[in-house]
């Protein structure tokens, strides 16, 4: 009998070490809740995106009435929470309880069937209606150029070809492919949800969160930086992180709940 107790016991101890277990993993991506239904279910979501390219459409207007450059016009946009709408990856997380990884990413991009954000595909073609062309640069790896053309042309977007995406090949600094392109073209507009985005000095958050950055060039945001929102994630949660990459889910939630201020 006290065999019989014990092996219950140790069954019972069992089971229950395999739930708490369970319910952590399955609740670790759960800090992504309710950003990523804002980003789903918000009317405010498509009001600011509607919103940021309608102002993309007025500026592209005044600087083409005001061009006496005899390079052709183009605008720089990011992919990712700027034209394509990732959240079903970032909910998929949270069903899990997954992080985000370079695998499942991949699975999500192959999928190829992201879609596209409120107002991103009538400003490629209100810019190509003005002969501005496109060029989408994005942190996305060359591995998945093709699946990413493929969302990018079923979704009617302008200039949705191999000569006007480029992707990540070793470096997610963006700069080197923006000077690409700025040889050849005035950059009319550069539109993204990342700050990094819009020049190489934005990517540098080690002094007050990149604050400082954003005040130096204030006046340029609506004017020729166009900011969309992404709640979910970027490159301004690493400063909260200590600019750590392996660390736990624990250790996130803790750093995350630490940086907030209150009353």
């Amino acid at each position: 009998m006290k065999n019989l107790v014990l092996i219950l016991t140790g069954i019972l101890f069992f089971n229950s070490s395999c739930t708490v277990n369970k319910q952590k993993q399955d609740n670790a991506q759960d800090h992504l809740i309710m950003s990523v239904l804002w980003y789903q279910k918000s009317a405010e979501m498509k009001a600011l995106y509607y919103q940021g390219f309608n102002i993309a459409q007025l500026r592209m207007d005044f600087y083409i009435a005001n061009d006496t450059s005899s390079k052709p016009n183009a605008v720089i946009v990011d992919i990712d929470e700027t034209m394509l709408d990732n959240s079903p990856f970032e909910a998929k997380c949270i069903e899990t309880g997954l992080p985000y990884t370079k695998e499942s990413w991949n699975k999500w991009t192959n999928h190829a069937q992201a879609e596209a954000l409120p107002g991103a595909v009538e400003f490629s073609n209100y810019a190509k209606s003005k002969n501005v062309e496109v060029f989408y640069i994005s942190n996305r790896s060359v591995q998945e150029f093709e699946p990413t053309l493929k969302n990018l042309k079923e979704k009617s977007f302008a200039y949705a070809d191999s000569l006007h995406l480029l992707l990540k090949t070793t470096t997610s600094n963006k700069e080197e492919r923006r000077m690409v392109v700025q040889d050849k073209y005035d950059i009319v507009l550069l539109i993204g949800d990342n700050l990094g985005d819009f020049a190489e000095i934005f990517d540098d958050r080690s002094e007050n969160n990149g604050f400082d950055h954003v005040i130096h060039f204030k006046n340029q945001f609506g004017e020729r930086f166009i900011v969309l929102p992404n709640p979910m994630y970027g490159s301004w949660e690493a400063p909260i992180l200590n600019f750590q990459r392996d660390i736990s889910e624990t250790e996130k939630y803790n750093l995350r709940k630490a940086a907030l201020k209150g009353f």
